[in-house]
């Protein structure tokens, strides 16, 4: 079975957010050996954005080194005057599958609905470029109303939809709002990466009081829209036990939809074409 990490941050000379390890590099060696450790083959990098272009260039270089290992979402000043030009451009660029944004900086939170974006759905639709977008609360319906209007755009869901870590809400609390989310499972360009699900439980492993809430999701949007991932340097578990939550203790989840979970369905979604093995 093909594991797939849909979200891992790699990065030098910087440091990451405060739930994150607080560490000034975490290296393309680094994360390699810990997949290795952990029995997952590749994974989808995620640059920071507060780390700027450097961390784009960074990651393309993990991609140089290992195109077996590794592809991109990464991130652009959508304030450039060149913007549109950057978009049609980006598949130029060495591991570029599409985009992630987060949009949690002040000036930035009007974009979700003010019509400021537009170019950017339309210009991904065209190329077509991936989007994961770290959406919650009132933000899940701004990413249904986008997918709505641009039905050739695929749109994924971050962190099951329960926003970044840090913020200490957790169990049946972070959980409250999900008939929300699985509202767009009636949109067929919406899927949901499952990455951080450790964080959002208070119990030990194998934190049994969210498996409902993702068995929900997964049965809603179905495997084929359901992306297993970590976030590992923010995790409070190890790399091998937020593979065998879902491998190991989730009985529900086999066979067929197991592995489209765990990896192939984040592979197709992404068009990610690896190179043979």
């Amino acid at each position: 079975m093909l594991i797939v990490d849909s979200q891992i941050h790699i990065w030098q000379n910087g440091r990451m957010s405060s739930h994150h390890r607080q560490v000034d590099n975490y290296t393309t060696e680094e994360v390699i050996a810990e997949m290795n450790a952990a029995g997952v083959d590749c994974a989808v990098i995620h640059p920071p954005t507060a780390l700027g272009e450097p961390v784009n260039l960074y990651a393309m270089e993990a991609v140089k080194k290992y195109p077996e290992k590794f592809c991109i979402l990464g991130h652009m000043d959508l304030q450039s005057p060149e913007r549109e030009k950057i978009v049609a451009h980006w598949r130029e660029r060495t591991g570029m599958l599409g985009f992630r944004f987060s949009f949690n900086q002040e000036h930035q939170k009007t974009w979700w609905t003010d019509g400021s974006l537009d170019w950017l759905w339309l210009a991904c639709q065209k190329q077509d470029l991936r989007i994961g977008l770290l959406a919650n609360g009132a933000n899940i319906a701004a990413v249904g109303k986008i997918a709505s209007q641009y039905p050739d755009l695929k749109l994924h869901i971050d962190h099951i939809g329960r926003g970044a870590g840090g913020r200490g809400i957790v169990d049946d609390t972070v959980f409250a709002d999900l008939p929300n989310m699985l509202a767009l499972a009636k949109l067929p360009n919406v899927a949901v990466k499952l990455s951080g699900a450790p964080s959002y439980s208070s119990a030990p492993y194998p934190y049994r009081n969210i498996h409902q809430y993702l068995r929900q999701i997964i049965e809603t949007f179905g495997p084929e829209r359901c992306f297993w991932g970590t976030d590992i340097t923010r995790m409070p578990c190890s790399y091998r036990q937020c593979v065998t939550m879902y491998t190991e203790e989730m009985p529900w989840l086999k066979g067929s939809d197991l592995e489209l979970v765990m990896g192939g369905a984040v592979v197709k979604w992404l068009g990610w074409k690896r190179p043979s093995q």
